[in-house]
């Protein structure tokens, strides 16, 4: 996954999940047109976007869901 931080991503879909909260602590996702994933935080929409392929962005979400990333937590 690379990290972008000048390009411009206010025109594509983002979504987030329906489980959100309404503190807005969320992640947003958004498919790309060459196809890859872009995901950013949704309590700062024109901050830094990290851009990942599909199966790189699928990897991350089950890691994520399994606890395999908890101990990154502060």
């Amino acid at each position: 996954m690379q990290l972008a931080l000048k390009d411009n991503y206010e025109t594509v879909q983002w979504r987030k999940s329906t489980a959100s909260n309404p503190s807005g602590n969320c992640v947003e996702l958004a498919v790309l047109a060459g196809g890859d994933v872009a995901l950013r935080n949704s309590r700062f929409p024109s901050g830094p976007v990290l851009i990942g392929t599909r199966d790189a962005v699928a990897a991350f979400v089950r890691a994520a869901r399994s606890g395999e990333l908890d101990d990154l937590a502060c």
